[in-house]
C-alpha cells in the first residue's frame, strides 16, 4: 500500500510538472493538425526553382513614371506565373483576381476560419536598367558565379517569385492551411502602387476584410552595415519615412545672354538649392524604434564600444554624430533631402525666363509633410522661389513589435529556425513600399526580406550589376516555406528566444 502511495505522488508531481513546465506560446493549448512539412527541396526543386526565377527577371516590367509602363510585359508577366505555377492556379481553396489591369491577388482560404488571416506582400514592376555599366545584360537572367543577375532580383520580383514558389511547393506536398491568407503582387510600387496595391486594398476593405498582418519588402539580414559588429542582424522594418515631392519653381524676365541682369532665374534657384543641401533637417536621434534598435544591438558591440551603446544618455551625442557620418545610418536619424531633377534654359545664348527643380524629401516617422515643408521654406527664405507640392503623404506610424505582436514574432520564430546566428531588430524603412496602401487594413505591417546583404548589394538596388545568390534565393523560398505553416498557430510564438 505504501508504495503504491508513493508511486502516485510520483506520478501526479510528474504530471504537475508537465503542466507547470510546458512552454508558453504556440504549443498552449494549440489543437492537433497536420505533421510538419520540412523545408527539404530535391536536385530537380532546385534547378527549376533558380530557372523559374531566371525566367521572371527576363520580362522587361519597367515602370518609367505614373502611368507610363511596359504593359506587355505586364501582361506577360501574368501568363509566366500561370505555367510556372500550375499547383497554385488549379488549387480548389486558392482564389486568384486580376486586378488593375496587371497587378495579382492570391485568395488562400484555410480551414479555420476563427484565425485572423494575413496578407504576403510583393511587387512585379521593376525600375529601369540602362545598359551602361552592367556585366551583363539587366533583363538576361543570367547565372555567374553563383549569383543569377538582372533588374528586379532584389527589387522585387525575387520575392514575389519565392512566394509563390514556397506555396507551389506546399501544396505538392499535400498541404493545406488553418489560417487563411492573401498574397498581393502590384504592378505599379515603383510609381506610386494608386492602380495596383491601392485597388486591392480598397477592394478588399470593401469586402469587409480586416488583417493580423502584412510582411512586406524593406528589411534585410545586414552584414557587414556596421564596422564594429562582426555578427549579421535581421532589420525588420516596423515602419516607414513618408514622402514630399515638391517643384521649385523661379520666373524672370527672359534676355539675350550678351547683356545679362545681375541674377537669371538659374542662379536664384541654383542658391535656394544649395541652401537646401547645405542644411540639414532636425535630428529625430532618440525617437523610437531607432532608440529600441541601439538598445538591443548595443552587447554585440565590443569593448568599449559597447560601454557607449550602453549608456547612450551620456554618449548620444557622440554616436549620432557618428550615425551622420555615412549616408545609410544618417537616413535613419533624421529627413532626407535630395535635388533629382533640374530643368532650364532652351538655348545657350538665351536667359530663360523659367527654372525649375524637383526635390524629394523622405520624411522621419517622427515629424509630419507639413512640418518639413515649412522648414523647407524656412531654409529657402527667398520669396521669388516658388514652392509647388507634387505629391506627398505623411509617415507611416510604428507598428507593434512586442510580445503580442503577430507578425513580428512569427517572423522572429521562423528567423531562429532557418538563422540560429541570427538576431532580430526593429527598424525604419528608409524608402518607400506599397504597404502603406493597406493601413486601412490592419496596424502589424512588417517589411523584411529573408536576405543577407552587405553595402555593395544595397547600392545595386536601383542601380548596376543587381544580383542574388543561388543559394540566398533558395533559403528565402525555405523561409516563406516555413513562415506560412508557423502562421497557422493559433496563438502568438514563443518571443524570448535567441534576443540581442
Amino acid at each position: 500500500m505504501a508504495l503504491r502511495y508513493v508511486c502516485v505522488l510520483v506520478l501526479a508531481a510528474v504530471l504537475l510538472l508537465g503542466v507547470v513546465s510546458t512552454p508558453k506560446g504556440l504549443k498552449d493549448k494549440e489543437p492537433q493538425r497536420a505533421p510538419r512539412i520540412p523545408p527539404h527541396f530535391s536536385q530537380e526543386e532546385s534547378f527549376r526553382m533558380k530557372e523559374t526565377l531566371k525566367g521572371a527577371i527576363q520580362i522587361p516590367t519597367v515602370s518609367f513614371s505614373p502611368g507610363e509602363s511596359n504593359v506587355t510585359a505586364l501582361a506577360e508577366f501574368g501568363e509566366y506565373i500561370y505555367k510556372a505555377f500550375p499547383t497554385v492556379f488549379k488549387t480548389g481553396f486558392i482564389q486568384h483576381e486580376v486586378v488593375g489591369e496587371y497587378s495579382h491577388l492570391f485568395t488562400v482560404q484555410g480551414s479555420d476560419p476563427s484565425l485572423q488571416p494575413y496578407m504576403l506582400l510583393s511587387h512585379i514592376d521593376v525600375v529601369p536598367a540602362p545598359e551602361q555599366g552592367w556585366e551583363v545584360p539587366p533583363f538576361s537572367g543570367l547565372e555567374h558565379d553563383g549569383f543569377i543577375y538582372g533588374r528586379g532580383t532584389l527589387d522585387n520580383k525575387n520575392s514575389a517569385m519565392a512566394i509563390l514558389q514556397a506555396l507551389e511547393l506546399l501544396l505538392i506536398r499535400n498541404y493545406i492551411p488553418r489560417r487563411s491568407f492573401y498574397i498581393s503582387l502590384g504592378h505599379d510600387e515603383e510609381v506610386s502602387g494608386t492602380n495596383g496595391a491601392q485597388k486591392i486594398s480598397a477592394l478588399l476593405q470593401a469586402r469587409g476584410v480586416q488583417l493580423a498582418f502584412i510582411v512586406d519588402e524593406c528589411g534585410f539580414i545586414l552584414d557587414g552595415f556596421i564596422p564594429s559588429i562582426t555578427k549579421p542582424f535581421a532589420f525588420v522594418s516596423v515602419s516607414e519615412k513618408g514622402s514630399l515631392n515638391l517643384i521649385l519653381q523661379v520666373n524672370m524676365t527672359p534676355g539675350h545672354s550678351s547683356a545679362p541682369p545681375k541674377e537669371t532665374s538659374i542662379g536664384i534657384l541654383a542658391a535656394a538649392v544649395s541652401r537646401l543641401e547645405r542644411a540639414t533637417m532636425p535630428s529625430m536621434f532618440g525617437s523610437e524604434p531607432l532608440r529600441m534598435t541601439l538598445q538591443q544591438l548595443a552587447n554585440e558591440f565590443s569593448f568599449p564600444t559597447n560601454i557607449i551603446m550602453n549608456n547612450l544618455w551620456l554618449f548620444g551625442p557622440l554616436v549620432r554624430r557618428s550615425m551622420e557620418s555615412e549616408p545609410i545610418t544618417n537616413a535613419l536619424v533624421r529627413t532626407t533631402m535630395a535635388v533629382t531633377m533640374f530643368q532650364a534654359g532652351i538655348k545657350v545664348n538665351v536667359i530663360p525666363a523659367v527654372a525649375q527643380a524637383v526635390v524629394n524629401f523622405r520624411i522621419h516617422p517622427a515629424q509630419t509633410v507639413r512640418e518639413v515643408l515649412e522648414l523647407a521654406k524656412n531654409i529657402v527664405a527667398d520669396d521669388r522661389v516658388q514652392f509647388h507640392v507634387l505629391n506627398t503623404f505623411d509617415p507611416m506610424p510604428p507598428s507593434p513589435y512586442d510580445d503580442q505582436a503577430l507578425g513580428y514574432q512569427l517572423i522572429r520564430q521562423t528567423l531562429q529556425s532557418l538563422f540560429p546566428e541570427v538576431s532580430i531588430v526593429p527598424g525604419i524603412c528608409i524608402g518607400q513600399t506599397d504597404s502603406r496602401h493597406y493601413s486601412n487594413l490592419t496596424s502589424g505591417i512588417y517589411r523584411f526580406n529573408p536576405l543577407y546583404a552587405q553595402p555593395q548589394d544595397f547600392r545595386s538596388i536601383h542601380g548596376i550589376n543587381e544580383k542574388i545568390s543561388v543559394k540566398v534565393y533558395r533559403t528565402q523560398v525555405k523561409f516563406i516555406f516555413e513562415f506560412i505553416q508557423n502562421a497557422d498557430a493559433d496563438q502568438r510564438p514563443v518571443s524570448h528566444l535567441h534576443e540581442l
